[in-house]
């Protein structure tokens, strides 16, 4: 049925927050008195009059319906876009949001008529309105996230996610659930205080010809690059550094300085900023900082790039340690304090309070606007999980260190008291001297693979690794560095890796005669040997092989007889069934990283040769014989029941013939080979 005629046919999108109280809805135009509302239906009650039943007269439970208050910031409160970006709205549009809110709440007129928090039905506006009141219910309202969320959980169409600021394509979306886990998980970990937000001095310092900087925590601040007349760093005990400003009022008197680098330098003195860091090109001279007490460091890589991971441990390092030691806050720039100040400062709030790489961007872009951009988006959730391990090690390092000098010491006490005379006890012997004991004191011990695939180090070999010059594990995926930055000047790409670059793998030629190749693949269930020791396994390995060899201590290599004939490659496949390493406890992604190391890394590392006696000699090959082994990884792990196929050691053979220079075997022969050894 059509709506009346003196009704309006806006009916828009009404979502309930609050029941009679709390609205968020949607408008092509805006609301008035004859706009529909949808009041809850009454409750049911017995007959009354008839010309009430018969609808003659007005009902009165409609009388009791007060018309809502409608309000709307969609004029009032305004993004500030560099680009296509178009939201979410920073923390200063919340803290007016909610001194309007509360005043419309407080007013007599409404206190009993349903409030609506409206937008236009655009998608922009009603994804900023939606964001704008969920950020409100978990900051101010104390809301948990999911309950904040519900309401707009799935409505109709979805609500439209935000993109970077960046002039590049929009490749790396962040939700409206991101801004409200990151806001509240900022909350959470004391980064976002809303009782100490100063909405004067962050609307005044915003802005570019004040100085355009933001704090993100109580620790950081991001703020554009100053500028100065001179950039060469002036030294110690010349007349240009006896010119430097070293009070606010000779700050204030400087003639040269200007204005925004003039609050940059008030302002960092009188919050005790402990440490400046550059991330862009020389644009100002930073004994200026120098001069005022404050610390100062260059970091330079180019703009629109993803730092090195060398020089984010760097960071993290220093950082950790003004925060924690000196008790003072840290300040970085960029160009913009967009793009590279943003990958530094959130590659260390996930390490230190364990954000996900959403919910940091979305929490960053709520502080400051426009943080992050174009493929530094992806290099921060490619890493995410690096940042966090990189805390967890320093943990348990400390926890070590304490455990080996109080090991230490007990071993001291224990030798004075004793009056005994031995070799004095490092603290790193007596770490491994009660790991040792806890090992041996346990049933059940579980056991470490070796991280042989890994990319990844421990923190004291971070800098010494060379690896560490790149940008990350995840290097070769990334997008190409963007141009288009949210500023005015341009700038030129860096060379694109090539995400499908191929690995190099060198084969060793043997010179003499022509072979024929042999591969057996033996694999070994760790699970099987139990407590056995590695020289009952090597003995009980020697009765089932079907040439003589003797296996080394460490399984890595074996003692090989030559001849001229003919060569055997026996492959040890190691198959894990630790049940504390399955993909339950280290999740799927290192499960298959596991996988890969153990069914191709290991099986080359351990692979060894060994020649059998031959027949016949064969025909010399003048350059040598080049030899492939293949079907390594692919060979069968499931026991076959009965035959010889399952030993009683779980351990299972199958071999295969490989064609060499001489002769060559079609792909069906080999496969019979292969299933009748």
């Amino acid at each position: 049925m059509a709506p009346p005629a003196r009704y309006s046919s806006n009916l828009g999108q009404i979502i309930e927050y609050i029941p009679d109280r709390l609205y968020l809805a949607s408008y092509v135009d805006a609301p008035n008195a004859h706009t529909l509302f949808p009041y809850p239906d009454p409750a049911p009650r017995s007959p009354s009059k008839r010309s009430q039943r018969n609808g003659d007269g007005p009902s009165p439970v409609k009388a009791r319906h007060k018309q809502p208050f409608y309000f709307t910031v969609d004029d009032t409160l305004l993004y500030n876009a560099f680009h296509h970006d178009f939201g979410p709205l920073h923390i200063g549009h919340l803290y007016r949001f909610a001194l309007q809110f509360h005043e419309i709440l407080g007013a007599k007129e409404n206190k009993d008529r349903p409030i609506v928090f409206w937008s236009n039905a655009d998608p922009r506006s009603r994804a900023n309105a939606s964001c704008l009141l969920a950020c409100y219910m978990v900051l101010i309202q104390a809301w948990p996230p999911h309950l904040a969320l519900a309401p707009v959980a799935q409505v109709d169409p979805p609500l439209m996610p935000f993109r970077d600021a960046g002039y590049s394509q929009a490749d790396y979306g962040i939700t409206i659930q991101d801004v409200v886990y990151g806001v509240w998980k900022a909350k959470e970990e004391g980064s976002c205080v809303l009782e100490t937000f100063d909405l004067d001095e962050y609307e005044h310092f915003e802005r570019v010809e004040q100085g355009d900087f933001n704090w993100i925590t109580p620790d950081f601040l991001a703020f554009a690059s100053p500028q100065s007349l001179s950039t060469a760093r002036s030294i110690e005990g010349t007349d240009a550094w006896n010119a430097l400003p070293t009070t606010m009022s000779e700050v204030d008197a400087h003639p040269t300085l200007v204005q925004p680098f003039k609050n940059v330098l008030k302002y960092f003195t009188e919050r005790d900023i402990g440490l400046v860091v550059r991330l862009n090109s020389v644009l100002y001279d930073s004994s200026y900082f120098e001069a005022l007490g404050i610390q100062h460091i260059d970091m330079i890589f180019a703009d629109g790039t993803c730092p090195p991971m060398s020089m984010v441990r760097k960071f993290i390092r220093m950082a950790h340690e003004t925060i924690t030691v000196k008790k003072k806050s840290i300040a970085v720039h960029c160009k913009a304090g967009l793009g590279r100040t943003g990958c530094l400062i959130g590659a260390y709030l996930i390490y230190r309070h364990g954000f996900t790489a959403n919910e940091i961007i979305a929490y960053m872009r709520f502080m400051r606007p426009g943080m992050v951009v174009g493929p530094q988006q992806h290099w921060l959730h490619l890493n995410q999980g690096t940042f966090r391990e990189w805390w967890v090690e320093e943990r348990l390092e400390r926890k070590f260190r304490k455990e080996a000098a109080l090991a230490a010491a007990a071993a001291a006490a224990t030798v004075q008291a004793n009056g005994a005379t031995h070799q004095p006890s490092t603290p790193i012997r007596a770490m491994h001297k009660a790991s040792r004991g806890r090992s041996a004191s346990k049933t059940k011990a579980t056991s470490t693979p070796p991280n042989k695939g890994s990319v990844r180090t421990p923190l004291g070999e971070m800098d010494r690794d060379a690896r560490d010059n790149t940008i990350g594990a995840q290097e070769d995926y990334l997008p190409a560095p963007t141009p288009g930055q949210p500023r005015k000047t341009q700038r030129s790409a860096a060379d694109r890796h090539h995400p499908y670059g191929r690995s190099v793998h060198t084969v060793e030629e043997e010179s003499g005669v022509e072979q024929e190749i042999q591969t057996e693949v033996i694999s070994m269930h760790r699970a099987s040997r139990g407590n056995e020791s590695d020289e009952e396994w090597n003995l009980r390995m020697r009765s089932h092989r079907k040439a003589s060899a003797s296996l080394s201590p460490d399984r890595k290599a074996r003692s090989v007889s030559h001849h001229t004939s003919t060569k055997t490659t026996t492959i040890y496949q190691v198959i894990d069934n630790d049940a504390s390493n399955d993909i339950e406890n280290i999740g799927p992604a290192a499960a298959r990283a596991k996988s890969k190391a153990y069914d191709a890394a290991t099986v080359v590392a351990t692979a060894t040769a060994t020649v059998v006696a031959a027949a016949q000699p064969r025909a010399t090959s003048a350059s040598g014989v080049l030899a492939k082994v293949r079907g390594a990884s692919s060979s069968p792990k499931r026991p076959v029941a009965g035959g010889n196929g399952v030993r009683e050691a779980g351990v299972r053979k199958t071999s295969g013939r490989i064609g060499s220079a001489s002769h060559h075997a079609s792909p069906t022969a080999r496969k019979i080979s292969a299933a009748g050894a």
